[in-house]
């Protein structure tokens, strides 16, 4: 392998990058990324960034130790895949702003963009550095700040806007906040902490449209408008593929990936091609862990995923079975949830959720498939060592919190 590409400037395409050159890759390497900023982290966008604690999230990365030509402000727009020989590999060309790429590998990391609104009026997103600058200076005390989704992001984002001095409303079509995300009965115990937060929640209410000073509702509210300042939008976001379509890869709510972030042709032997892996928020690769197609747009897949899927790339054997993990700071507490709860078979209650620290537990018979901790890290910490090792547990003890979660592992 001459020449590898990595199409997607942030977090896991800097570290498809490094962990290339860490497992001796030694020919040309080229990064292609949409933003003219070097890679930068995206959590702190929602958090430090909006609040004005930070201005700098530039990913820490030896770009002339790495050798890596840095494509800054160019964009993909197609890729062509040559035919295949023998052991599956054909390289191809990615088509860019910058003129067309060749490669015999390829790295998709691309990402995600968020999901907009219809309608003429002003509404903000949260995926850049810009997005997140732009945002702040308009956080002034006394505006009115209407959000749309009382999900992580929203949630982070009334949490600084509250700070600010904003009056601040979130609309949520869902009757509870985070109804995707951990469920309507978790989410509902998330209700109190706006209140708190000097924030209106309104849930089970839709938006029809953004309009300029604010939203026009839809459904049973038909008619009635809520009047904004600034209209923020965090409904949530898609896999970056339409440079894709064509391509002859298998498109499916992102990037189809095998275990290893190979990723696998639109045929119907679904045949697997080795010099292109996808990985990050456009990847939705195959865990069997959980039996079934993940696709993780948190900071835990995009920092240690790369490393299975440069390995893979390079030929090399590597399989990425982690549980996912990720976090969020909202309304003055810090809320973490490891493992995957989607099959689980019941609840348990970890402490009184109404105080300050508590957390839930997700099991099936006596595995933990999931935790979602308020204050309690080290309940974090435990619970996904023992997610990861698919340990039995003592539901009884799981559900005590004077009870160390590594306390509650069977012996």
């Amino acid at each position: 392998m001459n020449r590898v590409i990595v199409v997607g400037g942030g977090l896991a395409g800097v570290r498809a990058a490094e962990a290339l050159r860490s497992k001796g890759y030694e020919g040309a390497l080229t990064l292609v990324s949409a933003e003219r900023h070097r890679p930068y982290d995206r959590p702190p966008l929602s958090k430090a960034v909006l609040a004005g604690d930070s201005d700098d999230t530039t990913v820490d990365a030896d770009w002339d130790a790495l050798r890596c030509e840095l494509l800054l402000g160019e964009r993909a727009t197609g890729l062509r895949l040559d035919a295949p020989g023998r052991d599956g590999r054909g390289g191809g060309t990615v088509a860019s702003t910058a003129g067309d790429l060749p490669f015999d590998g390829l790295v998709i990391a691309t990402g995600a963009e968020p999901v907009t609104l219809p309608g003429d009026g002003r509404q903000h997103v949260l995926r850049t550095i810009e997005d997140s600058r732009d945002l702040r200076g308009r956080l002034t005390e006394g505006a009115r700040i209407v959000i749309v989704g009382a999900g992580w992001i929203g949630a982070e984002v009334a949490t600084t806007a509250a700070k600010k001095g904003c009056a601040v409303t979130v609309v949520e079509a869902a009757d509870t906040p985070l109804s995707q995300a951990i469920g309507p009965e978790v989410g509902a115990l998330t209700i109190p902490w706006y209140a708190e937060a000097g924030v209106e929640l309104r849930t089970g209410v839709k938006v029809a449209a953004v309009e300029h000073g604010g939203l026009a509702l839809a459904g049973p509210n038909g008619g009635e408008r809520i009047d904004a300042d600034e209209v923020v939008v965090g409904i949530g976001v898609r896999p970056a593929l339409g440079w894709l379509e064509g391509s002859g890869l298998r498109l499916e709510r992102g990037v189809v990936t095998d275990g290893s972030f190979r990723t696998v042709m639109d045929d119907e032997d679904g045949t697997v091609r080795p010099d292109v892996v996808a990985v990050g928020d456009c990847a939705a690769w195959w865990s069997e862990r959980y039996g079934r197609r993940l696709l993780v747009e948190h900071w835990d897949t995009a920092l240690n995923a790369p490393d299975v899927a440069a390995a893979a790339l390079l030929g090399q054997d590597a399989v990425y079975d982690a549980a996912p993990y990720f976090w969020s700071e909202q309304f003055g507490r810090m809320v973490q949830y490891a493992g995957n709860h989607a099959r689980s078979e019941r609840l348990v209650h970890r402490g009184d959720p109404s105080g300050r620290k508590w957390a839930v537990a997700w099991l099936t018979g006596d595995r933990l498939d999931a935790i979602l901790t308020v204050d309690r890290p080290r309940d974090l910490v435990q619970a996904r060592r023992v997610i990861a090792a698919g340990t039995p547990v003592d539901p009884e003890a799981v559900a005590d919190p004077d009870v160390a979660v590594r306390q509650a592992v069977r012996g």
